[in-house]
C-alpha cells in the first residue's frame, strides 16, 4: 500500500512569513507551491523550488484566485475562461522556475476557494483541467475525492490523484466543511492521526453526523500554515511507515 503526503508551501510573500516550509520538506513527498495570486512571490517561488530539489520532493503548482487579502479562501465571481487564463498564468510562472532546475511539474492542485468551487462546478473544473492539459499535459491534476475536478481531469485525458485532508472535517456529502463552521479544522494531533489512519488503512472518513463515508485517496494534504504542522506530519508519516505503508510521491506510484 502506498500514499503520497502533500502540503501547501511557498505561501510567504514580501516581508510576510507564513507556514513551516523548511521542516515540512523533511516529511512530505509532494509540494503544492503558491504561484503569487493568493500567496507567494517570485523570490519565494524560486527558493521553494530550489529547496524541493534539494530535498527530493516532487513539485506541483498551487494556483488560486487573485486574493492576497483573503488568502484565496474567498470565492470570486469569475467566468470559466477567466479561470482558465489565471490557471495557465500561474502554472507558467512556476514551470519556468522548475525549468531552471531541470524539474518537472508533477501536479497541479488549485487552492482554497478555487479548489472548493471546482469540486462542485463542472464548468470551472473543465476550465482548470483544460489549462493543465494545455500547459503541463504530463502532470497529475489533484482534486477532492469524487469531485467534479477529478472527473474533468479524467475526461480530458489527464492523470488524476484523488485527495483527502488530514486536518479538515467532512460533511456527510463527502465535501470539506466550511472554515466558517466551528471545528472545521482539526487541531488535536490524535484527531488528525486517527483521520489519516481511517482514510489510508480503511478507505473511509467520518462525516459531521458521525456516519462513515467511503473515501479512496491517492494523496493526503497537510496545510502548511497549520499549527504544529511539521511535527504532526512527521509523526503521521512515522505511524504510516510502521504500518508498512510506503510514503512516496504520486508520480512514483
Amino acid at each position: 500500500m502506498r500514499i503520497d503526503l502533500n502540503a501547501d508551501v511557498g505561501e510567504s510573500f514580501g516581508a510576510y512569513k507564513i507556514g513551516e516550509d523548511q521542516p515540512l520538506f523533511d516529511y512530505i513527498t509532494s509540494a503544492n507551491i503558491a504561484c503569487g495570486f493568493h500567496a507567494g512571490d517570485f523570490n519565494v517561488m524560486h527558493d521553494t523550488v530550489k529547496k524541493a530539489k534539494e530535498k527530493g520532493v516532487a513539485i506541483g503548482a498551487h494556483p488560486g484566485y487573485p486574493d492576497l487579502q483573503g488568502f484565496g479562501r474567498r470565492s470570486l465571481q469569475m467566468t470559466p475562461r477567466e479561470v482558465y487564463n489565471l490557471t495557465v498564468y500561474q502554472i507558467g510562472a512556476l514551470k519556468m522556475f522548475c525549468d531552471l532546475y531541470g524539474l518537472p511539474v508533477q501536479h497541479v492542485k488549485p487552492h482554497g476557494a478555487l479548489y472548493n468551487t471546482a469540486a462542485e462546478s463542472p464548468a470551472l473544473a473543465d476550465a482548470i483541467a483544460e489549462a493543465v492539459y494545455d500547459t503541463v499535459p504530463a502532470a497529475y491534476l489533484f482534486g477532492l475525492c469524487s469531485s467534479e475536478l477529478v472527473k474533468a481531469g479524467e475526461k480530458i485525458g489527464l492523470k488524476t490523484a484523488s485527495e483527502a485532508f488530514a486536518d479538515r472535517q467532512y460533511t456527510d456529502e463527502g465535501r470539506l466543511c466550511s472554515r466558517q463552521q466551528p471545528n472545521a479544522v482539526l487541531k488535536s494531533f490524535d484527531d488528525i492521526l486517527n483521520q489519516v489512519h481511517e482514510i489510508v488503512l480503511h478507505g473511509r472518513v467520518k462525516g459531521l453526523s458521525g456516519n462513515w463515508l467511503p473515501l479512496k485517496a491517492d494523496t493526503i494534504c497537510f496545510h502548511g500554515d497549520g499549527a504544529n504542522v511539521a511535527e504532526h506530519t512527521a509523526h503521521v508519516r512515522q505511524s504510516l511507515e510502521k504500518e508498512n505503508i510506503i510514503v512516496t510521491a504520486v508520480g512514483s506510484i
